[in-house]
């Protein structure tokens, strides 16, 4: 993975190129279709956390990495929030919402390591309640286990799940 003594700006750019890829994943419609995931701003969000935690996974021998791909992410919500009205009034307060839910995710996925613990933290965070498809949780725990990342900035996620919702 990038070399920690990378220049400030390859590392903007991976970030960028990081973040660019768990938004490209997380807007797949396979989740909203077939899964189930609510097509607002917090399924939006939520979808996009998971992906950004594992992502985060793949960070953590680069501590600069993933604190300009965390800067990057918060940059995104910031003008996602922006887009749909937001006023510099209330912003700092729905920002800091966001860092916490995020947080709580990021937690949550990480301590998550067999099935039932990964279908409970996605049902709890990701359909906010109801049930998680079995297939979702097979994509999050293989993903966690196939996702690779070039110092490029380039990320595998692994196969979409495309099994129909049961």
């Amino acid at each position: 993975m990038l070399n920690l003594f990378a220049s400030r700006k390859t590392v903007k750019t991976v970030a960028e190129r990081l973040y660019a890829a768990a938004v490209s994943r997380s807007r797949e419609p396979v989740f909203f279709v077939t899964f189930g995931v609510s097509d607002t701003l917090d399924g939006r969000f939520d979808l996009l956390t998971l992906h950004a935690v594992l992502v985060l996974t793949q960070l953590k021998t680069n501590p600069v990495l993933a604190q300009a791909f965390i800067d990057r992410l918060f940059t995104g919500f910031d003008e996602a929030l922006r887009e749909l009205g937001a006023g510099d009034m209330g912003l700092g307060a729905k920002l800091k919402r966001m860092g916490n839910a995020f947080h709580g995710r990021l937690k949550a996925y990480e301590e998550a390591q067999d099935e039932a613990a990964m279908s409970e933290a996605l049902s709890r965070n990701l359909f906010r309640g109801a049930p998680c498809a079995p297939q979702m949780t097979a994509y999050v725990l293989g993903a966690k286990q196939h996702l690779a990342l070039t110092e490029e900035g380039e990320v595998d996620f692994g196969p979409l799940p495309l099994a129909s919702r049961s």
